[in-house]
């Protein structure tokens, strides 16, 4: 993690997250490579979790499946974070909704990825995002938007987006329309899943 992505972290805590009484925080790709956050979100009341694909320093919970992440409830956390891991996810629209759900109505995220910067593949190296990308994840996702920008004037090679999104409070209709979205969006990646979907919603395609 390079300091750049750590001060844009420690700004979005000390900007949004001035919200009194206890705060659940959850960290989407937390293993500590080369730093982590979690010394931002170490304040009482506050409980910090690290997620991320496989076993390893700072993670808490282990996603078996990368884009379904059915162990973790729907609107359990007020805060979902995420630094320097969404250039390597390969389908950022499934991990954006997932994110939105498990977001509790009014709770907060930010996102922060690379805009520039050489390969670097962890596994895979699949992504830049400018402002216009992470604010089409956060329509995608149903979120709203509260900034999205790009760190052009740092020194440093990544110049950093950050997407700093809240949810919203949908009404019973809204809702209806964000988990059905959430659920093409997991399906899309499993083709097992599709094809049982696909025979049980013959007349939906």
């Amino acid at each position: 993690m390079h300091d750049t992505s750590y001060y844009a972290m420690m700004r979005f805590v000390a900007v949004y997250l001035r919200i009194p009484g206890n705060l659940r925080i959850l960290d989407v790709g937390s293993m500590n490579v080369n730093g982590t956050y979690e010394a931002l979100f170490r304040r009482p009341g506050w409980t910090y979790q690290g997620c991320d694909t496989a076993p390893g320093d700072n993670v808490d919970i282990v996603l078996e499946k990368p884009y379904d992440w059915t162990g973790i409830p729907s609107e359990d956390y007020d805060v979902v974070v995420s630094g320097q891991s969404f250039e390597h996810i390969e389908y950022i629209w499934v991990t954006i909704s997932e994110i939105a759900r498990v977001l509790k109505p009014g709770g907060y995220c930010c996102i922060i990825a690379p805009s520039t910067g050489p390969e670097h593949k962890y596994p895979y190296d699949c992504w830049r995002i400018y402002p216009d990308g992470m604010r089409t994840l956060a329509k995608y996702a149903g979120l709203s938007v509260i900034e999205a920008t790009t760190d052009w004037h740092s020194r440093g090679i990544w110049h950093d987006s950050v997407l700093i999104a809240q949810k919203p409070n949908y009404n019973a209709g809204e809702a209806d329309l964000m988990r059905a979205r959430n659920r093409l969006a997991r399906l899309t990646v499993n083709d097992a899943d599709l094809r049982e979907w696909m025979k049980r919603n013959p007349s939906a395609y």
